[in-house]
Parts: C-alpha cells; structure tokens; sequence
C-alpha cells in the first residue's frame, strides 16, 4: 500500500507543491528585502524635504539599474551549484560559489569606483538639475560604498538556493531591513545628516547582509573541505556561465525602457497610470520570481543527479504552480486596481488609467505565471544562450511593436484609457507572450537537460 501511494501521481503531485512552497516562501521575503529599502528610504526622505525626495528618486534608479544588471550573479550560481549537489559534489558546488564570490567582488569595485566618481554626470544624465542633482548624486555616493556587499550578496544567496537553504537568504534579508531602517532613522531623524544619512545606512545594511552571508558560507564550505581562495579559473568561468544571463538581463531591461518611452510619448497622464501600474506589478512579480527560483533550485538539483524523469516530472508541476499562482495574483492585481491609483494620485484621471492597466496586467498575469515558471526552470537546467537569443529577439519585437503603436495607432486611439490598454496588451502579449511562447517550445524538448 505504501508503494502504491508514492507512486500516486496525485501524491507526486502535493509532495511537489509543498517542495515548491517550502522554498517560494522564504524566497519571496528575501526578493522583496531591495524594495523595502527603497520605500524606507522614500519614507524618510519623504520627511526632509521634496528637492532630496526628488533626489532620492534619481539616485535609487542609478542604483537599482547598475545592481539589477548583475542578477545574474544570484542566477547563475544557482544553476551551477544545484548541479553539482545533486550530482553529490557538495565540494565543488561550494568552491564553484566562492568564483562568482570572487567575481562578485571584483565587479562590485569597478561599480564602485564608476558610481562614486561619476555620481554628477550620471545623475545630470537622467535629468537632475541644481539642488535635486546635488541631492542625487549625494545618496548615490553613498550607496555606491556598498554596491560591493549588494553584489556579495547575490553571488551567496545564488549559493544558498542551490543547496535549497533559503532561510539563510531570509534570515539576512530581514536583518538588512531592520538594520537599514534603524539606522536610516538614527542617521535622518537624530543626526540630522539628510540623504546622506540614509545612503548611509544602506550602505551599512548591505554589507551587514553581505558579510553574514560570506561569514556562514564559509563555514558550510569548510566542513565540506572546499577551498574559498580566489582562483582565476573559477572567477573566469562565473563570468563566463553568468554572461549570456547578463545580456538577457540587458535585452529586458532595453524593452522596459522602450515601454517608459511609448508611455511618454503618449502623454503625462498615460505616463503617471503607466507608473502605478508598472511599481504594482514589480512587486507581485516577486510571488512569480519566488516560484521560479523554487523551480530552479528543485530542476538543477535533479539534473545534476542525471534523475530526468523526475526533472521533466517538476518542471510540469512547477509551470502548473506557476500557472495557478498566477491566476491567484491576476485576480488580487485586476482587484486592487480598483482602489490603487487612489493610493497613488489624487487626480480621477490617472486613478481610471491605472484601474484600466492593472486589469490588462491582471488578466494576463496566469500566463507570465506559466512564462516565468519555465524561465526559472530553464535557468535552473543552465540553458543560457537560448533564453538570452530568445529574450533579445522578443525584445526587439516589442520595441518595432511599441514603434508601430506609438507612431500609427496612437493617433486613432481617442482616448487615454485605449491608449493606456494598448500599451499594457503590447507588454503582455508581446513581451511576455513572446517569452512565453519561447520557453514553452524549449520545454517541450529534451535538449535543455542536456541529455
């Protein structure tokens, strides 16, 4: 009777939901960790004065931009270490982790030393002028001191997913926001340092994040007998696996510029609703990303352990997980767009125009739960080349497509809310149909386990 239960495929089933759970929850905690500290930030400053709010706004993109471009350290390790512990090589996961340690480092520097010295220029470039541009390039000095930890802790939660320990990354995450938010109000409230105190304690939450994660990193790799010493080799070869995942990165992040420009194209208003909706939608995307990570980490393990019935028996699941997950968040975003733009703009306008994008979001969020699911899987099997060939070609598709919405169907549109729903349907169809229809097709193969 007991052997007939573990092969009930309906039993297979709830054992693999409460695998993908017991791993997306603590992940998405550890994913909203970044947002938090930008809306603690945003709500302190908020308190100063507008020119640093305004400020704030600036130097927080120039941060998140140049950090978010290096996700792929997170990813990457992810994919190599699952591998090899599941193929039962505990050592080499743990020394293949300290490359893209290394690497992390290395890159976190350079950033550094770009961010510190050219803070004014940059911020200048993104349109901050007098106090507002001093301000900006205030905060993104002083955050640039911890670009180092922030990268750091990317390559170690990229160890700690792999070895299906997220309560570690969790643990961190929440002693980072509490450290930051502590220290933001000492800085701000007591001290009266302004937005420097406040890229201040980001700077200091970062690196307590980071180095208590390298702290219990090392300890796991010492009992496993792995060596921690930097090695041109291994720093090389995180480079070069985490690349293609870097340009995939770059080619999504060209599409969602290419997004803000359609919007401004189209007026303030479509650009204030496109706002709300896309800071709404950044968020609940995180119970997606935390589902795909899940994924990963489960489908790396397996190939590496060479189990491919059972990676092809995951990777079903998790995409079902996904697919209903997203139904769940669909119908939470479609609802609260209801009362969101309330939240956000006193003005009626903008607060229809978000209500509108945020039920085209919410409509579409079942299929991007399915999309991301397979991303995560995709990643986890290390398919990289593909899934950035894929996204750089669904991303020039996109833009031609804004392209033709902004230059020839805007003009016929004879209203900001068509306006506002024909830019939301281009992201979802385009965008992420596009990378739907690209990881659905490579699923459906053997060739991404690389059998």
């Amino acid at each position: 009777m007991p052997l007939m239960r573990h092969n009930d495929p309906h039993t297979q089933n709830e054992s693999i939901a409460r695998q993908l759970l017991l791993l997306a929850i603590p992940t998405f905690g550890q994913l909203v960790a970044e947002p938090v500290f930008v809306l603690i930030d945003t709500a302190i400053i908020g308190h100063v004065s507008d020119a640093a709010l305004a400020g704030l706004s600036i130097g927080s993109t120039v941060l998140l931009t140049a950090v978010g471009l290096c996700v792929f350290l997170a990813y990457s390790t992810t994919s190599q270490v699952a591998h090899l512990f599941g193929a039962g090589k505990r050592r080499e996961g743990f020394q293949s982790g300290f490359g893209s340690i290394w690497l992390s480092l290395c890159i976190g520097i350079a950033l550094l030393l770009v961010l510190f010295l050219g803070a004014l220029p940059i911020c200048a470039a993104l349109g901050g002028q007098g106090e507002v541009l001093e301000q900006a390039a205030t905060y993104t000095r002083m955050v640039a001191l911890g670009v180092p930890g922030m990268l750091l802790v990317y390559a170690a939660n990229g160890i700690f997913r792999g070895l299906q320990k997220m309560g570690i990354t969790l643990a961190a995450a929440v002693g980072g926001a509490a450290l930051n938010a502590a220290l933001a109000v000492f800085f701000v409230v007591v001290c009266g340092w302004g937005i420097a105190g406040s890229g201040l304690a980001t700077c200091i939450a970062q690196w307590f994040m980071g180095l208590s994660l390298l702290a219990t990193a090392i300890a796991h790799a010492k009992r496993e007998g792995a060596s921690i010493r930097p090695r041109m080799s291994g720093i090389a070869a995180a480079g070069g696996d985490g690349f293609p995942l870097f340009l995939r990165t770059l080619a999504l992040r060209a599409a969602l510029v290419a997004t803000v420009m359609a919007a401004t194209a189209m007026g303030t208003n479509v650009l204030a609703g496109y706002q709300i909706v896309y800071a709404s939608w950044s968020f609940a995307l995180n119970i997606l990303d935390a589902v795909a990570i899940a994924g990963q980490t489960l489908v790396g393990a397996e190939i590496g352990a060479r189990r491919f019935d059972r990676a092809r028996s995951l990777t079903r699941a998790t995409a079902r997980f996904g697919l209903v997950m997203g139904v769940i968040v669909g119908i939470a975003f479609a609802l609260a767009g209801l009362v969101a733009g309330q939240l956000f703009s006193p003005n009626p306008e903008i607060q229809m125009l978000a209500a509108v994008g945020m039920l085209v979001v919410g409509a579409a969020f079942p299929l991007q739960g399915w999309m991301w699911a397979l991303d995560g899987i995709l990643i986890g099997a290390g398919d990289f080349r593909y899934l950035s060939a894929t996204m750089a070609l669904v991303a020039a598709a996109h833009i031609v497509a804004l392209a033709v919405l902004v230059f020839v169907a805007t003009p016929l549109l004879s209203s900001d809310a068509l306006r506002t729903a024909a830019l939301w349907a281009c992201f979802c169809l385009v965008l992420m149909g596009g990378r739907g229809i690209a990881n659905g097709l490579r699923a459906k193969s053997d060739v991404w386990m690389g059998r």
